[in-house]
């Protein structure tokens, strides 16, 4: 069933639990994600973000990621991650998303805030929910670079004080916060600050707070950063891994003149990304095997 992101994240602060983020740049993506999270019973969230469009454009998947959501067996919300112009978070809404984020984290504080103020707006009309950005993961959502050190320049964490004053003139319904996370592969282990949610929880009257560059971080610290505050957490570049592995493998699979189908690499990226969403998912969920 279709619901907002504000819905969804309600199912998560009442049973204190984060609800995977997962990009479906693709029907592999997608259907293995639906697949997991109905046959776990557990909400999710499946979105799209600017810079995959050139794998596909939103114009194509977005139509077929809403139907979807609708057939659904459980809460799924359909939302857009790093919308970077307000022309696209347009379109997307148009679409029928129910969900958006607005990416401001690189303008000032001021032009962030004006923006995220008229995505919110755009978003009431269609009775959406939005999600923004305060701080930088350092690297953006294509996870473009080759380090996540914790001297990365780039990489500004939230202000606790910032953000209650950011949430409070925008209306937004989720906060993403860099408290230690980044886009793309870790090379390092990750050092979280989750004094940085909990003060933004505590600030912002209980915002749920949103992870972005939750691929690689550990369960104990996935679970660390739910009692925190976490409600949202982003997952791609781990469960897209996969699926390259699995591809790679089903061809090394093959004898020497065997042929080569893509319908079968398709099948073994799909049930590959599936196993590694249904795992992340019951990290998220605290589901013990």
């Amino acid at each position: 069933m279709l619901v907002t992101l504000k819905e969804v994240l309600k199912i998560a602060e009442e049973k204190k639990i984060a609800v995977g983020a997962f990009n479906t740049p693709g029907l592999e993506a997608l259907r293995g994600i639906l697949e997991s999270a109905e046959e776990l019973e557990l909400p999710v969230i499946i979105q799209f973000a600017q810079c995959h469009e050139p794998w596909i454009p939103l114009s194509m998947i977005g139509p077929i990621m809403v139907q979807a959501a609708k057939e659904a067996k459980v809460p799924v919300c359909v939302h857009l991650d790093h919308g970077e112009t307000l022309e696209y978070l347009q379109q997307a809404l148009d679409i029928g998303f129910t969900g958006i984020m607005y990416d401001g984290s690189v303008l000032s504080y001021d032009e962030n805030t004006k923006n995220t103020k008229l995505a919110v707006k755009m978003a009431e009309d269609k009775g959406a929910s939005v999600e923004a950005e305060l701080g930088s993961m350092g690297r953006r959502e294509s996870g473009a670079g080759d380090d996540t050190g914790e001297d990365d320049e780039t990489k500004i964490y939230t202000d606790p004080d910032k953000a209650a004053e950011f949430v409070s003139e925008t209306g937004i319904d989720a906060l993403a916060c860099s408290f230690g996370t980044t886009h793309g592969i870790y090379l390092k282990k990750p050092r979280l600050d989750l004094d940085v949610v909990r003060k933004v929880r505590e600030k912002t009257d209980g915002i749920p707070v949103v992870m972005h560059g939750g691929s690689g971080v550990s369960a104990e610290d996935f679970q660390r950063s739910i009692e925190a505050g976490v409600r949202k957490i982003n997952y791609f570049t781990y469960m897209d891994k996969a699926g390259g592995t699995a591809a790679a493998e089903h061809i090394h699979s093959l004898n020497k003149d065997e042929p080569i189908f893509f319908s079968s690499i398709s099948i073994a990226v799909r049930e590959a990304m599936k196993d590694n969403v249904k795992s992340a998912m019951k990290t998220f969920a605290n589901i013990k095997d």
